[in-house]
């Protein structure tokens, strides 16, 4: 087996898969800390945190980072979502041990430099303008504002101007010193790796890393509800969510079949009633997103305002009946689309890296691809009746954007699905 893990006396972990049919490698530094482990009082600073950590250590100021980096060809980037912070880099073969080293620097020797903090606030704030004049865009973080209000889950991640502006050097500071800590990081690999040599490293180059785990991000509670905001654009954007399931439930991979029968692709219900058959609309599929302890199922669909009045209730039709009867050739036809998509997209070092990342910080060992498919396999009818009846139990949450006046507001999505 090519996956080896070792965790450090640190309480760090470090998982590669070696791909030696690479002459590159994709490694990174995730840690279990994301937007929902913030404070009232710190909203985007996660955010804030991943741009600083690029723009100078002690030893590097930020165009030595970048120029260190792409004179041998790699890449740096990171991400930033509700639970998860990623640093990584992709290098050739002999460049993993520079590629490590960048990273461990901008995570344990930022200076968070006065000047360079206010310039990266004025990129953050041109980031936020760019998402509310993104109305795609900006419908997600308003059904997830709706989904989970007035708690860290439901927040923006890009957090608000006035957060983001009000921010100084100790703030991240002490964003860093809670949460980057070595029992809640994975330093994983994949592709042209060698797992004893960058364990070494990594013990070296994280040495300092605090040692206790740190306090948990709270608990998030689902309510459910209603944002919808008319503006002038063409087209309108909706969202109908639901509660969905933790990624550690039982049901997950059920979810994950019932999400794909459902909006998953072209043979899909929603994609053949909704756009093939009746025309309602260009853009409609269906998603669910995972969280430790509750997820968010729900539908998005572009559509003229003229279309609304019906769409809305053909959507809701199309959950319904799937809940009440899925085809056995359709479930079939997800279970292969779900394999086909996981066994592709591990033929990326990237997503390799990333996947075994997230299976650490979240079950503590990296499943087998073997594991994982044997689970898709094993979800049956009954499992996607189940949890397709659970979602229309749960509260709905309606969040749209557009020329929305004729769209069927939550009390209408409620009736329509109790009657």
């Amino acid at each position: 087996m090519s996956v080896a893990v070792t965790r450090l006396a640190s309480g760090l972990t470090v998982v590669t898969d070696a791909m030696p049919q690479l002459e590159t490698a994709s490694l990174g530094v995730w840690t279990g800390a994301g937007g929902r482990s913030e404070e009232a009082g710190e909203h985007g600073l996660a955010h804030l945190l991943e741009h600083m950590a690029f723009k100078g250590t002690r030893r590097r100021d930020a165009r030595r980072i970048a120029e260190e980096i792409e004179a041998v060809g790699g890449d740096l980037n990171a991400a930033t979502s509700a639970e998860q912070t990623a640093y990584y880099a992709r290098v050739l073969r002999q460049d993993v041990g520079l590629g490590l080293d960048i990273l461990a620097d901008i995570l344990t020797d930022s200076v968070f430099d006065e000047a360079e903090l206010a310039r990266e606030k004025n990129v953050i704030l041109q980031e936020i303008g760019a998402v509310e004049d993104t109305p795609d865009d900006l419908v997600f973080d308003l059904l997830s504002e709706t989904a989970f209000p007035d708690q860290p889950l439901g927040r923006r991640i890009l957090g608000t101007p006035e957060t983001v502006t009000a921010f100084d050097r100790a703030a991240i500071g002490r964003y860093l010193d809670t949460h980057y800590r070595a029992p809640r990081m994975v330093v994983a690999a994949a592709g042209a790796v060698e797992h004893e040599r960058l364990a070494e490293d990594a013990a070296r180059l994280f040495a300092s890393l605090p040692q206790d785990p740190g306090p948990a991000a709270p608990p998030a509670r689902y309510v459910g509800g209603e944002t919808v905001v008319e503006t002038d654009h063409e087209q309108a954007n909706v969202l109908i969510g639901f509660e969905g399931l933790s990624y550690r439930h039982a049901d997950s991979h059920a979810l994950g079949v019932f999400t794909s029968i459902l909006g998953g692709g072209m043979s899909s219900r929603l994609f053949q009633e909704v756009r093939e058959k009746r025309g309602l609309c260009y853009s409609i599929y269906a998603f669910q997103w995972g969280y430790a302890d509750t997820g968010l199922f729900g539908v998005s669909a572009g559509a003229s305002a003229e279309d609304l009045h019906e769409l809305v209730p053909v959507v809701l039709d199309e959950i319904a009946a799937l809940a009440a009867a899925p085809g056995e050739a359709e479930l079939k036809r997800a279970k292969a689309q779900m394999k086909a998509g996981l066994l592709m997209a591990l033929e990326s070092s990237s997503v390799r890296a990333e996947q075994l990342a997230r299976h650490i910080l979240v079950w503590g060992r990296p499943l087998t691809t073997e594991e994982i498919i044997g689970r898709i396999d094993a979800v049956t009818a009954e499992d996607v009746k189940r949890v397709g009846r659970a979602l229309l139990a749960s509260s709905p949450s309606l969040a749209a954007i557009g020329p929305v006046a004729g769209l069927p507001r939550r009390e209408a999505i409620m009736a329509r699905l109790a009657g």
